[in-house]
């Protein structure tokens, strides 16, 4: 195989990917939307997390609310608790990396607050325990995952939100993630700021 066709399959795979996902998510992504946007209209906040390549997504979310997306406006209250990497590897050098997310969700999550959880992976302990921590704080959950949901998917409850991408690859999930946040940024801003 040429690099050429290399580029082609990736290409031709992401849009693939992306074409299921809006054939099957496009309900599941306008609802999770209007939930962000009630949370905020609420005075709550919106937080976020993930590992590795999914960090940069919620970071993507965080930092969309918090300045803006493709237009001016007012900051929306957000906070990514996978940006402080001095407390992140405080917790996960003196409790444990399970907990580097849920034990700030612990001391900045209120009631009524939103965690938009990212995961493209099976294996996110951190994220499973982030989860059960905003169940006992009474914060919603969003979840967008990818494969079968790994260990994720059977945490939620009905009250949640799993936006799972249909695809196996991780290069191909978090691809799909950052269009859903996209997709987010933007249905929150005409919601709030007029179309």
């Amino acid at each position: 195989m040429s690099l050429q066709d290399s580029i082609i399959n990736h290409f031709t795979d992401s849009i693939q990917t992306q074409q299921d996902a809006l054939a099957n998510l496009c309900e599941l992504i306008e609802y999770a939307a209007q939930r962000l946007v009630n949370c905020l209209l609420n005075d709550k906040k919106i937080l976020t997390c993930g590992n590795g390549r999914s960090a940069t997504s919620a970071q993507l979310l965080s930092s969309a609310m918090l300045n803006q997306f493709e237009r001016d406006r007012p900051s929306l209250p957000a906070f990514s608790l996978c940006a402080d990497i001095a407390t992140l590897t405080a917790i996960g050098n003196e409790y444990h990396f399970d907990e580097v997310f849920a034990k700030q969700l612990r001391a900045l999550g209120q009631s009524g607050d939103i965690i938009v959880a990212y995961s493209d992976g099976l294996h996110s302990a951190n994220i499973a325990k982030t989860i059960a921590t905003a169940h006992d704080k009474d914060i919603s959950v969003i979840a967008l995952t990818g494969n079968d949901g790994g260990m994720i998917a059977p945490l939620l409850r009905e009250t949640d939100i799993e936006i799972r991408v249909p695809s196996n690859s991780g290069a191909r999930i978090q691809e799909t993630h950052v269009l859903i946040t996209h997709c987010f940024c933007d249905l929150i801003d005409q919601q709030l700021f007029g179309g």
